[in-house]
């Protein structure tokens, strides 16, 4: 990532040991009419998230991630396997219980333009779900809107605002207070950043990261961006056409992937040196003829990822590999160890800087 420095020092804490989140199995298939096969988009995914941890989930467009936070979230209903928080098995949560779940479980979603309802004001937006969950007395909803507000850099006078009066950096912002409102433990970010310019992102991973550290709040962070995610996870999990490829510390599937795949996105991720960047296109892996949609990636045995992949071998079409730890993570690859491993790639934002003043946290005029 370039053009704005980001403050890297969360990425590296160390999160409770006892799980927050934990998925095991999960499989979500899309129903498409008695006429056409159900598709599956995520299979089998298991993965945890601690006690203030960051865990990211990464992969292209279609590679279910996005599913798995809307299963998470209770958006999309499961079809098997489980998820619990806290230890408690909320798969199949009744709408009662999952209402009362959104207090401990929030999201900020990609769109910060279509996120916020255009009509209302931000402070009508933040007070909505204090009232829904807390039914504070008639006096303190509009403190804890200004609270709200100034954790994230604006100031209480945007309180009377509407949406449109803010950048698309500011609207993210806002997003973020209006999960923050009610003190979640957990939230969903998908796509926070995607929408954004570079030095907006920066911003905003600079924000969520001293909110982490304020708050102790965790954060199933999804991206396609394995270059991003350096800065704010503190594992990282990926995913091909729903199916876990990799797994592991951050500094270990950003600057030394096993995987293929893993590889071919932190080779997609632009480097200001063409000549890099001209060494890194030439070893990735084309699209092949095989689509990267949510359940039509790769054949229905084998590897998901064979149909792309430049290593791939006979094996690797006919046997599925099993997900194993390797060497503090996991991974799901027939060909390692005999793929050797790569030097350390080291993408853009490598280095942990300082974190720099946010440009549009500045009061409002």
């Amino acid at each position: 990532m370039t053009g704005t420095d980001i403050d890297t020092g969360n990425a590296t804490g160390r999160a409770d040991t006892v799980p927050l989140l934990e998925t095991e199995g999960l499989t979500v298939r899309y129903h498409r009419g008695r006429r056409r096969p159900a598709l599956t988009a995520v299979h089998g995914v298991g993965l945890t998230v601690g006690r203030g941890e960051t865990v990211a989930l990464v992969g292209e467009s279609g590679s279910g991630k996005s599913s798995v936070g809307n299963a998470v979230l209770g958006l999309t209903p499961v079809d098997s396997g489980s998820i619990r928080f806290d230890g408690e098995d909320i798969t199949r949560a009744d709408p009662r219980r999952r209402r009362a779940l959104t207090a401990q479980i929030q999201a900020v979603f990609q769109d910060p333009y279509g996120s916020l309802n255009p009509v209302r004001t931000i402070g009508q937006s933040l007070v909505e779900p204090l009232l829904a969950h807390r039914r504070p007395d008639a006096g303190a909803p509009r403190d804890q809107v200004a609270a709200a507000l100034e954790r994230v850099g604006l100031p209480a006078g945007a309180a009377d605002r509407y949406p449109a009066h803010f950048s698309g950096g500011q609207r993210q912002r806002i997003a973020i207070a209006r999960a923050l409102i009610v003190r979640p433990r957990l939230i969903v970010c998908d796509e926070p950043t995607s929408a954004l310019d570079l030095s907006i992102q920066a911003q905003v991973i600079n924000l969520l990261n001293r909110v982490q550290r304020d708050l102790g709040v965790s954060y199933l962070f999804i991206t396609h961006d394995l270059a991003l995610i350096r800065h704010i996870a503190h594992r990282v999990v990926v995913l091909y056409g729903g199916h876990v490829m990799e797994a592991g510390p951050t500094e270990q599937v950003c600057d030394r992937p096993r995987h293929p795949y893993a590889q071919a996105l932190l080779a997609a991720a632009p480097v200001p040196d063409p000549e890099e960047q001209a060494v890194r296109r030439s070893g990735r892996p084309s699209r092949g003829t095989a689509g990267a949609g949510a359940g039509s990636a790769g054949p229905a045995v084998g590897c998901p990822f064979a149909p792309r992949c430049p290593y791939a071998a006979e094996p690797c079409r006919r046997i599925r590999p099993p997900l194993e730890s390797v060497d503090g993570g996991q991974l799901a690859c027939l060909r390692y160890p005999e793929i050797a491993e790569p030097s350390a790639v080291r993408g853009p934002g490598s280095r942990q800087p300082e974190e720099i003043p946010h440009a549009d946290a500045r009061p409002l005029p």
